[in-house]
């Protein structure tokens, strides 16, 4: 499969041309910039509270908020939110939230500018059947949703109002599961069905969202629907809107959000993100404006490869096959390449700064040094060095030598497209390296740099240049690694960001559960508001704390509910038992 079939060009950029789809007053794809939004975590029915965290994020910077719609009681009440923020001056679009509830969306449709639908539970309820359908009886399942969903785009059309049609992994329907499985494939091929009746219907302003909080699965997801559109015809060119759902708070929500939304927007790809981050939602606005503004007003530019074919699957996950090379590291031989685990290199600088400290870094311990490494630096678009590197015999430890004229995605894919496959490769989450900075661009720059190429399985160690600090680029480069889920060396929290339907507090119970939980390596928990971001949408995580009803608490294992309605005080000590049933537990040292 060419590379042209999601990305005009790998190796350069431009931004996927969309038709406009206009938010109230807003333009949203076309030639507009890329516009970031946020959803409020206030009760719907909390009128002044919804209208004031509003104004906050709109003075961050937010050009669209989202509220959630969860029975029509609450839908009408943006009638009343709306009214107020008019009254205040804010003419901010609104966007309606819609899970499970038909006819909620109905009533919201009067008051927002945009609603929100997953296809996965717009006209389902989840129930994990498993079950064989009949083409017949599939045919006869999209009727049902037809008759459903018809109702709410003829509304739509009367009254100009625009809609996401987001789906979200792991909370995909019954029938989809069925026929394509929970996976990227599944994803598209459900939002698909949505519009193809809202074409029928001759209504086209849409955006579409492919979620997930894992960033592979999320990037895999989003090229593929953006092929599919492609191969639908010229005039299904919708804007996308990005974002990596439950990413969690700090550090490692930043980064997890930097790789699936900072990788796709250097494709040319998205047309508004939103950053969920399970913190104040305030907090998500910087990080968002942030990870846009590289893109701002950047003009297309010209292949430095013409018709080279990517040297790595696009629309799955499959790492890059070199042969093992060992080297001797600080305390003792590493392999790297080879399927060996993905190594953590540093300039001299750098060890000797932590050396004295090695003992109390636990697992962000630094394992080659740079200068002591047989490197091979070669420059992508020079044939002669490529022909050289690719008629030795032996493997050989490569990476793209600085100050060439690319930027370092498409170096190391242009890189990888032309060696032979034995040589692994260092990766380096920039080619021009500078002094100063703030930490936040330095930590978006390289997880967005570095996690594009891990989630394409390309690199068999990374060398993290952009952030000075020994200490804060270890563990920089060690969570990034994590985050692109290519080294698991710690417990990994898949965490909502909240909203109105959340029925305990996100930021306090997740610093609970870390309290109890931090030491856990490879183990993966999901902590969800809500059963809306339950069981599905926690995808692959080992343990779920989810909200079933106002201070109680679900437990699951896996995707399956274990233990119902337990008192929110007692939930982590329940949790943390649960977790010793199916010997996941280790005492803290």
């Amino acid at each position: 499969m060419t590379a042209s079939v999601y990305t005009a060009d790998l190796f350069s950029y431009r931004r996927r041309p969309t038709r406009e789809v206009m938010v109230g007053g807003v333009g949203f794809g076309g030639s507009n910039p890329i516009r970031v939004q946020s959803m409020i975590t206030s009760d719907t029915m909390d009128t002044a509270a919804c209208v004031a965290q509003t104004l906050r994020l709109v003075e961050a910077g937010c050009e669209m908020v989202r509220i959630t719609a969860p029975t029509v009681k609450d839908a009408a009440n943006l009638k009343n939110i709306r009214e107020e923020l008019f009254r205040l001056g804010c003419r901010v679009p609104l966007v309606a939230d819609i899970h499970f509830k038909p006819d909620a969306a109905l009533e919201a449709v009067k008051w927002v500018e945009k609603v929100r639908i997953n296809p996965g539970n717009f006209a389902d309820s989840k129930k994990f059947n498993v079950r064989d359908y009949s083409d017949a009886e599939y045919a006869a399942e999209l009727e049902r949703i037809r008759e459903r969903f018809t109702p709410l785009v003829k509304l739509c059309i009367e009254r100009g109002v625009a809609m996401r049609i987001g789906t979200n992994h792991g909370s995909l329907s019954d029938r989809i599961m069925n026929r394509f499985g929970d996976s990227p494939l599944g994803m598209v091929e459900s939002a698909l069905e949505f519009a193809r009746i809202a074409r029928d219907l001759d209504f086209h302003a849409l955006i579409f969202s492919m979620k997930a909080s894992n960033p592979k699965v999320m990037i895999a997801a989003y090229r593929l629907l953006v092929s599919r559109l492609d191969e639908e015809g010229p005039d299904w060119n919708y804007p996308i809107h990005l974002g990596v759902t439950e990413a969690g708070d700090g550090e490692d929500g930043r980064i997890k959000s930097a790789i699936g939304i900072g990788s796709l927007l250097a494709d040319g790809i998205g047309d508004t993100i939103r950053v969920s981050l399970t913190e104040d939602s305030h907090h998500e606005i910087p990080v968002a404006r942030a990870l846009a503004a590289p893109f701002a007003g950047k003009s297309a530019e010209t292949s430095p490869a013409p018709g080279v074919k990517p040297g790595w699957p696009l629309f799955e996950y499959s790492r890059r096959s070199s042969e093992r090379v060992l080297f001797e590291g600080i305390t003792g031989p590493v392999a790297v390449g080879g399927g060996k685990t993905v190594a953590v290199v540093v300039p001299r600088r750098v060890d000797e700064a932590v050396a004295h400290k090695r003992a109390g870094l636990g697992d962000y311990q630094p394992e080659l040094i740079l200068e002591d490494l047989p490197l091979v630096e070669v420059d992508p678009l020079s044939d002669e060095e490529i022909d050289a590197l690719n008629s030795v015999t032996e493997p050989r430890l490569i990476t793209v030598r600085d100050g060439v004229s690319l930027e370092p995605v498409a170096a190391f894919r242009l890189l990888a497209s032309l060696v032979d496959l034995r040589h692994p490769m260092l990766l380096k989450d920039t080619l021009n390296p500078v002094s100063g900075g703030e930490f936040l661009d330095h930590l978006l720059t390289s997880a967005t740099v570095l996690g594009s190429l891990l989630c394409d399985g390309i690199g068999d160690a990374i060398l993290l240049r952009s952030e000075e600090a020994p200490g804060q680029s270890l563990r920089l480069a060690y969570n990034i690694l994590q985050a692109a889920g290519v080294r698991i060396f710690k417990t990994d929290y898949v965490a909502c960001p909240s909203c109105g339907r959340t029925l305990f507090n996100l930021q306090e119970t997740t610093a609970r559960i870390k309290a109890s939980t931090a030491h856990l390596k490879g183990v993966r928990i999901a902590i969800m508001g809500c059963i809306v971001n339950g069981p599905g949408e926690m995808a692959d995580a080992d343990f779920g704390y989810v909200g079933g009803a106002p201070g109680k608490v679900n437990l699951y294992v896996g995707k399956q509910a274990v233990k119902f309605n337990i008192p929110e005080g007692e939930a982590v000590e329940r949790l943390v038992d649960l977790i010793r049933e199916h010997n996941k537990w280790v005492d803290p040292a």
